[in-house]
């Protein structure tokens, strides 16, 4: 289960990344991190209060993978709009 909850995590990080970067645009890194995080927490399928615990339990590691997932988008391609 520890596992599985990681994994959604991870994916909801490469999500929560393109939200974040879409909405805010160039610049604005730390508001970028907090909108990841916060789409992260907010998108996890489980009742408010465990959201909260989990948020406090694994905050470092959602913060590590929010940063991978920043990496993981820049080294995508750029492709140029019409």
């Amino acid at each position: 289960m520890f596992s599985n909850l990681k994994n959604q995590i991870k994916e909801l990080a490469k999500n929560a990344v393109f939200v974040a970067e879409e909405t805010l645009g160039s610049g604005n890194g730390q508001e970028k991190k907090k909108m990841a995080i916060d789409y992260v927490i907010k998108n996890l399928p489980f009742p408010n209060w465990v959201k909260y615990v989990i948020s406090v339990l694994l905050s470092s590691f959602i913060d590590d993978v929010i940063e991978i997932a920043v990496q993981y988008m820049k080294s995508l391609p750029k492709t140029e709009g019409e």
